[in-house]
């Protein structure tokens, strides 16, 4: 345990938080909201953030009543369901990983956009990213808090007035300006597609043992940073289409919010908004490659992942998982689309976040209408996201739900080769 001087204070745990989800979320995602739900996209964010706020009310209880760091995976444990620990991990650090790809993606495509580069020049951008970053973690400067707080300060500052200053200049014709106005269900669908927007403020979960009094601290903290968030997207969506047109901002989904800065400011926004984008995409892989590895190395050393992944080098980082989680990542930017990568990590966090809410649901002894409402908004956002998967992109569905059936069948299968090797290699030993 570190002394209380080390201690992440609620300042502190409020910036992480805000910048864990605002920190690859509005600039991978508001493009392809647009797409699917034109004026109402920023209610498509509003309906996710209904998620999102009872799902962060799930997490604090959860990790306030256990006292342990860990997240789904533990809370799991300590219902006594190991099996659905092992495999809700295997498919969370999935997520995870396509989460971190979205970053690197965006990432790529806002500082080639700024340089008039070309797809490979993105490509490269986003390779270099992710393999800088992994050498940062492996060298054991991983985790730099307070410079994440800073980058998350001044990027939320930049969004916070893009947004006001587009509403500002109000202009609802902007809206939908170049395409069909959608019908008011079509945020349902929108919604769904970028839920992935909203994960981020749960790695803070995984950092219980840091957070300076947590058991007062963290729920009023969290609660609030995540409701800042919902907010900030639902301005943000507004003002930022205002000003950039829904037409350009789909057309340029990748880097929508350039788009709308350099409408606004010409060329000073866009380099405002590349070094905003660059540096908070940066730092969102950086504290999820981080926290991902941790997580696979904590749930090795509890028998549900293979023990290579528990293997650290010199400075006690997680080596082997840094290089792995980083590389499949960094592979995925460089070859997926952005709507494809999105929609599967969202997915895989909206079953997360269900488990999540229904373990507080049953451990509550008042305020269950709380989880019970991330829960059923839960449910209908998931349906529509399949829905809009088997529609438009049956075969990303298919792969999804091939990596689930593949977790659930070949993860025992794995562990139970691994007992029988350690059986094996006890028996030659004696």
């Amino acid at each position: 345990m570190s002394d209380s001087s080390s201690k992440l204070n609620p300042l502190s745990v409020w910036a992480l938080a805000a910048g864990g989800m605002v920190g690859g979320g509005i600039y991978t995602v508001l493009g392809v909201v647009i797409a699917v739900s034109a004026q109402w996209t920023w209610l498509a964010f509003i309906i996710t953030g209904l998620i999102a706020i009872p799902s962060a009310y799930s997490y604090v209880y959860l990790t306030n009543k256990f006292h342990e760091e860990g997240g789904a995976f533990v809370f799991l444990e300590k219902v006594n369901d190991r099996k659905m620990a092992g495999n809700l991990s295997w498919l969370l650090i999935i997520g995870y990983i396509l989460t971190i790809s979205v970053y690197a993606y965006a990432f790529g495509h806002y500082l080639s956009f700024a340089f008039h580069g070309n797809p490979m020049l993105m490509r490269l951008l986003a390779a270099g990213i992710v393999i800088a970053l992994i050498l940062l973690n492996l060298a054991g400067v991983g985790k730099l808090t307070n410079v994440e707080i800073i980058i998350v300060s001044v990027n939320l500052l930049v969004l916070l007035g893009l947004g006001i200053y587009g509403i500002v200049n109000w202009d609802p014709a902007q809206l939908t300006a170049g395409i069909s106005p959608r019908p008011v269900w079509s945020s349902l669908f929108g919604g769904a597609a970028i839920f992935m927007a909203y994960e981020g403020f749960q790695l803070l979960t995984y950092e219980y043992d840091k957070i300076d009094k947590p058991e007062k601290s963290f729920m009023p903290t969290l609660m609030s940073a995540v409701i800042f968030v919902v907010l900030l997207y639902a301005t943000v969506a507004l003002g930022a289409t205002m000003l950039g047109g829904a037409t350009s901002m789909i057309s340029f989904k990748e880097i929508a919010l350039s788009i709308a800065a350099e409408t606004a400011f010409g060329k000073t926004g866009l380099i405002v908004m590349t070094v905003a984008a660059g540096f908070a995409t940066a730092a969102a892989i950086n504290s999820t490659l981080f926290s991902t590895a941790n997580l696979a190395k904590r749930i090795a050393s509890q028998n549900e992942l293979p023990s290579w992944f528990d293997h650290t080098n010199k400075k006690d980082v997680p080596d082997r998982s840094i290089i792995l989680i980083g590389i499949l990542a960094g592979v995925l930017a460089i070859i997926g689309s952005l709507s494809s990568l999105v929609e599967a990590a969202s997915l895989a966090f909206l079953f997360t976040f269900g488990i999540v809410n229904w373990i507080a649901y049953r451990e509550s002894d008042k305020r269950k209408w709380i989880p019970m409402t991330g829960i059923i908004i839960g449910i209908l956002v998931g349906l529509a996201l399949i829905f809009r998967l088997v529609i438009s992109k049956p075969i990303a569905l298919a792969g999804i739900l091939g990596l689930v059936l593949l977790i659930i069948l070949g993860r025992p299968y794995l562990l139970r080769k691994r007992e029988q090797n350690n059986e094996n290699s006890n028996e030659d030993e004696d």
